[in-house]
């Protein structure tokens, strides 16, 4: 059995931080778990560029007896995402001790940090909507949205061949999420015969029209002649990915002890450092990831 030493202890204790912080992180998130995670173990740094393969469009060609195939030569597509963003968040705890001890603490301490990083997460994601051209956006800007504006944005995705067994996703802000709501037809039961679809008194709207919908505090708005438009998005998972990947260790004997969480092609650092100047251990969380639109077609504005 090892000896139990000041430096196993200290190791022992980012792991700890890093077990609470991973699972917290990916919780708090909305659009970080909609869409197209790609995570891979791999040390890199900011400005790196990842490469997506997209898969290829293939047609299927009719075929008589004693006749030969005809081979197709698809191209591979590829999305280029940039490792643009590094987030961190950092916190102090004067007595570490105490927070090994109590475990409820340690959650106080953590869950600003985790917040603030799931928070820049989702703005990044959510501010791709202009990036959505393929498809005419729909709704009107100032303007609570009407059972036909979803039923637009549900066709739109249709004609574009999502394909029918990927899950669509309506992200919106809780302006719109209100207004779904008060839609006689999708909040009563009598019109929906869905006990789990009465937003009268489970407050969730749930599914409309194919849509699971969410609604998301960072839905991003813009003012064009004093009219507000908020930019809410559809969409379906491959229509944006998500790009995280490791961060390397410090550099050895500085001081400094990181420890990896990695869960659901998702992944962060944990650094734990001592500041002499407030006698205090200093944790770090920090993630560095890169966002882009990697299939035009399967997302569509929806303006409010």
């Amino acid at each position: 059995m090892p000896a139990i030493t000041s430096t196993n202890v200290a190791q022992a204790i980012v792991k700890l931080v890093a077990a609470d912080a991973l699972p917290a992180l990916v919780g708090n998130l909305v659009m970080g778990n909609l869409v197209n995670r790609n995570y891979e173990p791999v040390l890199a740094q900011a400005g790196d560029t990842v490469n997506v393969p997209i898969a290829p469009q293939l047609t299927a060609n009719n075929i008589a007896e004693g006749n030969a195939v005809q081979p197709q030569n698809p191209s591979l597509g590829n999305a280029q995402i940039v490792l643009n963003t590094h987030v961190e968040a950092t916190f102090q705890v004067p007595d570490v001790t105490k927070v090994l001890a109590v475990p409820d603490l340690l959650k106080t301490y953590m869950q600003p940090a985790v917040v603030a990083i799931a928070e820049n997460i989702e703005s990044s994601i959510l501010g791709l909507y202009a990036g959505f051209t393929s498809n005419t956006a729909v709704g009107t800007a100032g303007t609570a949205p009407t059972e036909a504006t979803i039923d637009s944005a549900e066709s739109a995705l249709f004609k574009a061949k999502v394909p029918a067994g990927q899950q669509k996703y309506l992200v919106c802000n809780s302006d719109f999420y209100s207004a779904l709501r008060q839609i006689p037809r999708f909040s009563e039961f009598e019109k929906t015969g869905q006990p789990g679809a009465d937003a009268l008194i489970s407050g969730n709207v749930g599914r409309i029209k194919d849509f699971l919908v969410y609604r998301s505090q960072y839905v991003p708005q813009t003012t064009s002649s004093g009219v507000t438009n908020t930019h809410n998005i559809a969409f379906s998972k491959d229509a944006i990915g998500l790009v995280v990947r490791r961060l390397p260790q410090p550099i050895p004997g500085t001081g400094a002890i990181a420890e990896y969480a990695e869960m659901g092609n998702f992944g962060m650092r944990v650094i734990m450092s001592y500041q002499p100047n407030t006698l205090a251990q200093q944790f770090t969380v920090d993630v560095l990831y890169g966002t882009a639109v990697l299939r035009n077609g399967f997302g569509v504005q929806v303006n409010s």
